[in-house]
């Protein structure tokens, strides 16, 4: 097998061929690069609405709490004043 010279027009092509490949190989490596980028990107995009919904679950359930504890203290100090007057 012989070396073509560059001047010839067979060294060009095959030359061209080559450098066609390699960029073709190269460009499929960065597709499928930004492929899994967009789907880690959706996975991250769904975990956090995912989370948001969550948050918001606990928001709205956590409010009674405070009035709870306002209605038991409040029940409390009745129940104290109750007793202190009865004992006098």
């Amino acid at each position: 097998m012989t070396i073509p010279t560059p001047s010839d027009p067979a060294a060009v092509a095959v030359e061209l061929e080559k450098l066609r490949g390699t960029m073709a190989e190269g460009f499929a490596r960065v597709d499928g690069s930004l492929a899994l980028l967009v789907q880690r990107g959706d996975q991250t995009d769904r975990a956090i609405a995912d989370h948001e919904t969550r948050l918001d679950t606990l928001e709205r359930s956590r409010w009674p709490l405070p009035s709870v504890a306002a209605l038991v203290a409040l029940v409390g100090l009745t129940l104290s004043l109750w007793q202190f007057a009865t004992r006098t």
